[in-house]
């Protein structure tokens, strides 16, 4: 085991806590409370489904904010597994410590810059298409976003603790929603009706399986794009340019093999699941997709909808290349550019 696991997990907690200190409160207000929420549930190991404590939930929120002040300047701290600290972006030098020690490490820049850090029990690891998969179990120390699943310096990292606290929130959600939904039909595949628990066991397992393939999907999609996408993507600096360019990758990483590897196999409470995560500027881009989930609904034929996502595949590779293109035609206006294609008809796909 680590000589001293409680200094590593206090170092990384506090790089999460720096990291929160300065990019947490430039979200919106009510995703910031509902995030907290989430967070103090997390910290406190308050189960699934329990009522938070109101006041306790308010003096942490006022007790956080204040620690935040205090750590905001602050850098980064070394992690300590070596006589001189590793750097805790150098992920791949410390899981080269920790994952035979049967622990696990993730850190990298997610949406719009901000870093996030993770240190967490290893469940299991493969590898799929030749990429690594760790996979994340009870988490020791984390930071306020918790992405369920992401790439990280070339490998595929997946955190099943998150995977069912998102699905748990989505649940909690959807019980004071429209039930004849995508979402309702996804719960209903894995019976929640019956046994919530257990539904929740087996949809985090599928939905797992699904995160992965759009992980998998993604590492093909950035082999076919090259460096000038990634280089694109780590120069924006308008959010709606990002969120546009991070869309279309992810479009084309679930065409090439989320989607067709989920008709494949039938999965069909995970395909619920895609369409009704479908949502915003994703949602915008591809109309032509629920428009064929709904045909699917009726006739469950899975042909027309195959056709549909093999068609998409290349109308999303081009439109990739499109926006790298237009970007590196002139860099300094390229946000601009960008946000006025995404003004036109990028979606252009039809049934």
């Amino acid at each position: 085991m680590v000589d001293n696991l409680s200094a590593l997990i206090d170092t990384v907690q506090k790089n999460c806590t720096i990291a929160d200190a300065r990019h947490a409160r430039d979200m919106t207000m009510c995703t910031f409370l509902l995030e907290m929420r989430e967070y103090y549930r997390w910290e406190m190991e308050i189960p699934y489904g329990a009522r938070l404590p109101k006041d306790e939930l308010g003096d942490w929120l006022n007790a956080r904010e204040s620690l935040w002040d205090a750590v905001e300047e602050e850098n980064f701290a070394p992690l300590p597994l070596s006589e001189t600290g590793i750097d805790p972006f150098e992920a791949d030098d410390i899981n080269r410590t920790l994952v035979p020690l049967g622990l696990v490490y993730s850190s990298g820049l997610g949406y719009f810059r901000k870093p996030h850090f993770v240190l967490a029990e290893l469940k299991r690891a493969e590898v799929r298409e030749g990429v690594q998969v760790l996979v994340a179990g009870c988490e020791y120390a984390r930071d306020l976003i918790a992405p369920p699943a992401a790439m990280r310096d070339g490998a595929i990292f997946l955190r099943m603790d998150a995977v069912h606290r998102m699905l748990w929130n989505k649940y909690e959600e959807w019980q004071w929603k429209e039930k004849d939904t995508a979402l309702g039909r996804a719960f209903a595949h894995y019976d929640f009706e019956h046994n919530v628990e257990r539904g929740l066991d087996r949809m985090a397992e599928a939905e797992s399986e699904a995160m992965i393939l759009h992980e998998v999907g993604e590492a093909r999609a950035e082999s076919l794009l090259g460096e000038a996408w990634n280089a694109m993507l780590g120069q924006l600096t308008s959010r709606h340019a990002e969120l546009l360019a991070r869309a279309v990758r992810d479009h084309l990483a679930d065409c090439l093999m989320t989607l067709p590897t989920l008709l494949e196999r039938e999965a069909i409470g995970s395909l619920h699941f895609y369409l009704a995560n479908l949502s915003g500027l994703r949602r915008a881009l591809f109309p032509a997709l629920p428009q064929a989930y709904e045909a699917w609904l009726g006739s469950r034929d899975t042909a027309r909808l195959a056709r549909l996502v093999k068609a998409a595949e290349a109308h999303w590779l081009e439109v990739a290349q499109r926006l790298t293109t237009t970007y590196h035609r002139d860099p300094q206006q390229g946000d601009t550019q960008l946000n006025l294609l995404a003004s036109g008809d990028l979606a252009g796909l039809k049934l």
